[in-house]
């Protein structure tokens, strides 16, 4: 139990956008503070702090709260545990007995496994400074790279004796579980039951979670045995997911923020030599490739990546695609070459800070440009590598879903290549038509079922204001779920997917109808011009679209969230969707239908019987409609949304 007057001290000295801030980069809009969610994945920012509220609100996946809630959602902690967390922040005194074995145990096992990070964070540091081996091992080693006392302990680094079960043994001792231990990777247990330490003989960096909490370790042998890895890092687990963290960026956050520029680079020791030098927006990917969970992470921050290369050409060239990622992801990324022979690591070691960004002044540049140069040299005169090589260029500038920023690229990229700037406007058009015409075709998809009957031309603009809402609030309040997946069945296996907004706005544009209700058709006409640009359809666009009519339609709609009909039976929403979707559709369809048949059989009976032409034609349109009619009446099983 805490107090209840420390409990208020706490919730008094927490300021919401402090606390926010150090996950969120917030941007002031007006009175409060918007970003992007750290709670759901979003491209358009709708997370809002308002510091005079002391509140936050998420208008996107509708959560909220004061800074405990935050802390407790977020880092996955109890309303105590969020006040303690809260309490070190502040500098406020919280006084708790020491934790038995028995409530170690009691915790749950995300929780626990922490604890154990935790006390092996503490245990490696003191061998370091404690133990002979550790000073005569570990320290020489971190001070023969040049690393100070102040930068040890600010990494929290530290060294696992090269004995068999030492660490084990002492964690057991001190009343930590086995199970534990071995679920944190820092236990290896045999089929015997004996075990050894993970990380024995090894020079430990922890891994730190945004939070400042330790989730993972890496481990450097310092032996020169080739059969050996020289590094190794904590397996997945619980609290530790390799492809969704990066090496830093718990020391790094508040620096990218306050430059608005992240550096990457690729080991730990680049890490820490930089944040020596005085250079601390920088993080590392450890040695493996960027993943979209990492370039997010960043995003959080900045939208703005150097990378850092060293002269190792192979090297670099294994890692270009994976930068396509980042493209992707709207971040503005510049390469930096070092000179050869140098790495992050040692070039900042051998230069001040401000000799080491003075260098990436004057040498950073573009990635396309980079990239362009690099595979042009390897290209030379060779016209098949050549051709090669402007293809790959091209993906590389058809993934920037910025219009501006791609038409700027392929301006550079053809002066670079000495090619035609149409040439590579109709590449890029034509790459990224591709895939769009790869996620809404759907004729390998086995949903055949699911597509209605193609209407004439004849029926269009036929009023249906009913079903032409139902579908505009399909669009708004599911438009970027997945509706269907599927398995492509060439030799590059890939899942292709339709999402609810996808599939409405093919079936629509197929039968060339419009919307007659006219803010509706703008809706759906901008829907269509998003997707076509590949860009986000998240329903915020249209509660804060400019044209007024388009907003107060859409927080009409999204204020009356559509409800799981009782003729659905017990479904959750993506079984929902794959039948109400298409559904919705038949049902506008028919109504349309329905409208035209009656207006065919006015005319008819308005005709004289000599005019046997016009009789004619429209006995065969009505045989057409009825024919169609029929067939959507058996798809619908008079099911009426």
């Amino acid at each position: 139990m805490i107090d209840q007057h420390v409990v208020d001290r706490i919730i008094a000295a927490s300021d919401i956008l402090e606390v926010v801030q150090d996950y969120v980069t917030m941007r002031k809009r007006g009175v409060n503070y918007l970003g992007n969610c750290p709670f759901h994945n979003e491209k358009t920012p709708s997370f809002t702090v308002s510091p005079s509220k002391g509140i936050f609100k998420c208008f996107g996946c509708g959560k909220g709260g004061n800074a405990v809630n935050f802390i407790m959602e977020h880092e996955h902690l109890g309303y105590v545990d969020a006040l303690k967390f809260l309490a070190k922040k502040y500098n406020i005194e919280v006084i708790e007995k020491e934790a038995t074995p028995e409530e170690i145990e009691q915790k749950n096992e995300r929780e626990s496994l922490m604890v154990v990070n935790a006390y092996a964070q503490r245990y490696f540091s003191d061998m370091l400074h404690k133990h002979s081996d550790g000073k005569n091992i570990g320290l020489a080693y971190f001070k023969e790279r040049g690393f100070h006392n102040n930068t040890i302990e600010k990494f929290q680094l530290g060294y696992c004796l090269e004995q068999r079960d030492a660490f084990t043994h002492s964690a057991i001792h001190d009343g930590y579980k086995l199970d534990n231990l071995v679920k944190t990777g820092l236990t290896i247990q045999r089929e015997d039951g004996s075990t050894f330490d993970r990380f024995m003989g090894r020079v430990m960096f922890p891994i730190h979670s945004l939070s400042g909490r330790v989730i993972g370790f890496g481990g450097r042998t310092l032996k020169t045995d080739k059969k050996i890895a020289k590094y190794l890092n904590s397996p997945e687990s619980e609290v530790y997911h390799k492809s969704e963290i990066l090496y830093g960026i718990y020391q790094a956050k508040k620096t990218i923020t306050q430059e608005n520029k992240c550096f990457l680079v690729e080991g730990y020791t680049d890490v820490i030599s930089m944040h020596q030098a005085g250079i601390e927006n920088v993080v590392a990917s450890s040695g493996t490739s960027l993943t979209h969970d990492q370039i997010k992470l960043i995003k959080r921050f900045t939208p703005n990546v150097t990378i850092l290369y060293d002269g190792d050409a192979a090297g670099i060239k294994a890692s270009l695609r994976g930068i396509d990622l980042v493209l992707e992801e709207g971040l503005n990324v510049k390469v930096v070459l070092l000179p050869e022979g140098e790495d992050p690591d040692s070039f900042s070691r051998s230069h001040s800070s401000t000799e080491l960004l003075d260098y990436v002044d004057k040498n950073e540049t573009d990635f396309i440009k980079f990239k362009a140069k690099l595979l042009l040299d390897e290209a030379k005169n060779d016209p098949i590598q050549r051709a090669n090589l402007i293809n790959d260029i091209v993906r590389s500038i058809s993934v920037i879903p910025e219009t501006i920023t791609r038409s700027i690229y392929i301006k550079e990229c053809s002066r670079i290549m000495d090619i035609q700037e149409d040439v590579l406007y109709t590449e890029v058009t034509n790459q990224r038509k591709k895939k769009f015409e790869q996620l809404i075709q759907r004729e390998s998809f086995e949903i055949r079922e699911k597509e209605t009957p193609r209407l004439p031309s004849y029926v269009s603009g036929i009023f249906c204001e009913e079903q032409e809402r139902e579908i505009i609030a399909f669009l708004l309040n599911s438009g970027e779920q997945v509706l269907f997946h599927h398995k492509t069945d060439d030799f590059e296996e890939q899942e292709i997917t339709i999402t609810v907004a996808q599939y409405i706005i093919d079936e629509i544009l197929n039968d060339e109808l419009e919307f007659q209700n006219l803010v509706y058709k703008k809706i759906f006409d901008e829907f269509g011009k998003l997707l076509t640009e590949n860009k986000t359809t998240d329903n915020r666009h249209f509660i804060n679209h400019q044209d007024t009519q388009i907003s107060q339609l859409a927080v009409d709609i999204l204020s009356s969230r559509y409800k799981l009909s009782r003729i659905w039976g017990d479904q959750n929403e993506e079984d929902f969707l794959q039948r109400a979707v298409p559904k919705a559709i038949q049902v506008y369809k028919s109504k349309i239908l329905k409208t035209a048949i009656k207006r065919l059989m006015d005319d008819l009976a308005n005709l004289k019987s000599e005019q046997k032409d016009d009789i004619n034609d429209i006995l065969s349109k009505l045989n057409q409609l009825n024919d169609l009619m029929n067939r959507m009446s058996k798809d619908l099983d008079r099911v009426i949304l």
